[in-house]
Formats: C-alpha cells, sequence, structure tokens
C-alpha cells in the first residue's frame, strides 16, 4: 500500500506539469481512466471524483507493477536453480538500481512509468530470500525461519514510508539542483536517491557477504529422505517414489490457487481501506499512515511472538486458515460498519479499530504461512550413497522454480484485487463490497479445510 501511495502523489505533481498538453502520454492515460470510471459511478453525483481517477491510476499502475512480477518470478526462480541463487539475486539488484536511476531522472509521467516497469521485471528479492532461507534450513526450522521474512516485511511496513515521507519534504541541496551537468531531477529525488544509496549499499553488502547456497545445504538423513523424496536405495518403490512427487506437485497446485485467491480478495481491502476512511471519517494521510502503521507493528509483534512458536505445532496448513478466517471475521466487520458512522461514531471507529487487528493477524499468518508449506514440498539435496554426488531433482519441485511459480500466482491476485475492489466500492458502495469479500474469505477457508489437515512434510 505504501507503493500505491507514493504513485499516487507522484500522479498528482504529474498531472500539474503535463495536464495542459492533452495529446500527452498522461493525459491520455487519465482520459482512459476517467472512461473506465464513467462505468462505474455518476461523476456529477460524487465528490472529488477527480481525486478517485488519480487514485486509480495509482492503482492501475501497481497492477502493471504485480503484473510483470507474475510474468517474470517464475523465470528468476529456474534462472537462480541452474545458476545459483546469488548470481541472480546480483543481477536484480542492477535492475532495482537502474529503475532508481530512472525514478531520479523521470520528469515526465512516461519515463516514470519506465522506472516502474523495470523496477516490476527486476525484483527479485523476496522470492530469492525465501529460496535461500529454503536452502540452509531443514524442514523442521524452515517455517521459524521464513516468518523472519514477514518480520522484516512488517517492520519495513512501517519505518519505510515515514522515511520515504519525510525526505519527500526536503529539497536537494544547491550541489545538486544546480549543477546543470544533472539536467533536470524528480520532485522526489532526495527519497529516490536514498533508495539508490540504500540499494547501491544492499548490493554491495550481498557481493561481500552473501554466500552461493544452491546446493550447499547438509544432506538429510537417511529416514527424511526416504519420507520426503522418497529417494532411499531400497526403502521405497519406483511407484512409492513417483506417488510422493505427484502428491508434492498436486499439494503445489493447491497452494497456488489459494495464494491467488486469497490476494485477489485481501489486496483489494488493502487498497480500498483509505477509501473507507477518506470517506467515512474524513481521515487525512497523517491519520491514514497511523492505522496502516499499526497494523504493521501489530503484524510485527504477532509473527515474532505468535506465528514462529505456533506454527511449528498446529501446522502451516491450519495457521493459514486461521489467518484467512480472520480476514473474514474483520471484513464483516468492515461491512456493517458504514451503518454507525453517523448515528454511532465511537462505535464505528471501535469497530475500524478491531478490523484493523483481524487484518494485522492475516497479514502474519496467511502469506507467511503458505510460503513455508509451499518451500516444504521441494526436494531437498540428497547425495548418492555410492558417487557421494547430488541426486537430480524433479523439475517442478526444484525450490527457486516452485517458489517462483507460487509468488506469481500471487501477484497475478495483487494485480488484479485492487481494480476489482475499486469497481465494487464505487458501484455499489463499501458495504456490498466487503460483504462479497467476507463470503468469499469464509467460502476460502472452507475450501481450506484439506490442506489444513494436509502435513507439510
Amino acid at each position: 500500500m505504501p507503493s500505491v501511495e507514493r504513485i499516487v502523489f507522484l500522479s498528482l505533481w504529474y498531472t500539474v506539469r503535463e495536464i495542459s498538453d492533452p495529446n500527452g502520454f498522461l493525459s491520455r492515460t487519465l482520459g482512459f481512466v476517467t472512461y473506465i470510471r464513467s462505468f462505474l459511478y455518476n461523476p456529477s453525483t460524487t465528490a472529488n471524483s477527480e481525486r478517485w481517477d488519480i487514485v486509480l491510476l495509482g492503482g492501475l499502475l501497481g497492477s502493471v507493477f504485480s503484473t510483470l512480477q507474475f510474468i517474470v518470478s517464475p523465470k528468476i526462480g529456474s534462472l537462480s536453480d541452474k545458476y545459483g541463487r546469488k548470481r541472480i539475486l546480483l543481477l536484480t539488484m542492477i535492475g532495482n538500481l537502474l529503475s532508481a536511476i530512472v525514478w531520479i531522472k523521470s520528469t515526465t509521467f512516461a519515463t516514470y512509468l519506465l522506472s516502474r516497469v523495470i523496477g516490476g521485471l527486476s525484483e527479485g528479492n523476496v522470492q530469492l530470500a525465501i529460496a535461500i532461507l529454503s536452502d540452509v534450513t531443514t524442514p523442521a526450522n524452515r517455517s521459524k525461519a521464513l516468518a523472519h521474512v514477514g518480520i522484516a516485511f512488517a517492520i519495513c511496513f512501517c519505518v519505510g514510508p515515514p522515511v520515504g515521507a519525510y525526505f519527500a519534504t526536503k529539497p536537494l541541496p544547491p550541489s545538486f539542483s544546480e549543477n546543470t551537468r544533472l539536467g533536470d531531477l524528480n520532485v522526489y529525488a532526495a527519497p529516490a536517491i536514498l533508495t539508490l544509496v540504500l540499494l547501491s549499499a544492499e548490493t554491495l553488502f550481498l557481493m561481500l557477504a552473501l554466500p552461493e547456497t544452491r546446493g550447499k545445504a547438509a544432506p538429510l538423513k537417511k529416514e527424511d529422505e526416504t519420507t520426503k523424496n522418497g529417494s532411499a536405495t531400497g526403502a521405497k518403490s519406483a511407484t512409492a517414489k513417483k506417488a510422493s512427487v505427484e502428491k508434492r506437485i498436486n499439494i503445489l497446485k493447491s497452494l497456488r490457487r489459494l495464494h491467488f485467491l486469497f490476494l485477489a480478495s485481501f489486496s483489494g481491502v488493502e487498497f480500498t481501506l483509505t477509501f473507507l476512511t477518506f470517506d467515512l471519517f474524513d481521515w487525512n494521510n497523517k491519520q491514514n499512515g497511523m492505522l496502516i502503521g499499526s497494523i504493521g507493528i501489530v503484524s510485527a509483534l504477532l509473527q515474532g511472538g505468535y506465528v514462529r512458536r505456533a506454527t511449528s505445532k498446529v501446522g502451516e496448513g491450519l495457521m493459514a486458515r486461521r489467518g484467512v478466517h480472520s480476514c473474514a471475521v474483520g471484513l464483516v466487520l468492515l461491512a456493517i460498519l458504514p451503518h454507525f458512522v453517523t448515528s454511532k461514531p465511537v462505535l464505528a471507529l471501535r469497530l475500524l479499530q478491531a478490523a484493523a487487528v483481524c487484518m494485522a493477524f492475516t497479514s502474519a499468518t496467511v502469506v507467511n504461512s503458505l510460503t513455508a508449506f509451499a518451500s516444504l514440498q521441494c526436494d531437498e539435496p540428497t547425495f548418492d550413497p555410492v558417487t557421494g554426488k547430488p541426486t537430480k531433482e524433479h523439475p517442478q519441485l526444484t525450490k527457486g522454480k516452485a517458489l517462483g511459480k507460487f509468488r506469481s500466482s500471487g501477484q497475478l491476485g495483487r494485480a488484479i484485487g485492487p481494480l476489482l475492489a475499486c469497481a465494487s466500492y464505487w458501484t455499489v458502495g463499501p458495504s456490498y463490497t466487503y460483504s462479497a469479500a467476507a463470503l468469499s474469505m469464509f467460502i476460502l477457508t472452507a475450501g481450506m479445510k484439506k490442506i489444513a489437515a494436509t502435513k507439510s512434510m
């Protein structure tokens, strides 16, 4: 969500600069957005309709980023299986650096969009970090290790937007702004330069400190190899081995489907939550930021204090199902909230706060648990007892490719969800929108019964 807000602010700046050119790229894009919006609600009866055009434009750009991730994530994963995690991660970092450089120099909407496209095609940090952690952990402690990724996200979710907003209000030093060799810079060049500096430091750190982990994990014990991969000699027949592989492939397909369906609904809720607070509570950006930040803080605390400890006891599938159920409850609260804004404003605020807690629990559990579950279906490194060489992994169960396809399914949900939620919100209103989303989550919870009862290892 912070990324979408940044896009919205930049879109407002580009609008002021370029709207006078009716044939410009931004004017034509906004014309297309207005055309779409005209099918969703009547502009004459809706306040701030032009502002919603900018917000919808931000959602469309966010969808472009997610769509690119949907396309490239499996490719990045497969390349990391073939050439190594570190090498491919460094290549994606180069793409991120190039994206930041284009952002610094983007004085038109078209060049800013180009920076987003480059970033979308290059973003591989998350899936490769998960693959790396999966390489160096055993199945028994993997869920705990992967929880650190979610904790890091929650912390950055709280820290990143305020830091970016602070630097966005600071002008560049005269040495930058008066340097003619640099040319024109983006209005938010300060946070863009900070992003470039941090990315450069991260790239240097990865080059010096990160070892290659592909194929470097310690081999499993013989009994674990037998039950996990079905590859121990004399212990399992070829038929049993094939059945084990087929079962894990089917589980991965189910997890990808759940990941897509969940994020298609949840990302739409995330995107429209600020619509709700603006429309019904007349909140400003600071108040919305505090709400989103509080969700991130609660999510980080839950992941560190509860999820890491409880997942190994209850299982990844059941933990994910609890998170989806919590989301459904939160959506019910959001659906009934509009009916009390005028008559009982205090109750409406309490309903919003309770829904935020439910969403925080969902953020702390679902994606992390499903990711860990998917990772545990992949082949673990095994070695031939005679030659001592690594055995060949099943092509659909290598960690890079399998986790890349898993992430790809979620990004497709993130690309579609906000657009569907916006269309519903503006067409039928928040109560019906969140009621439909709650119903979909309850149906998804019922559909997860089999996954919740399936052992991840």
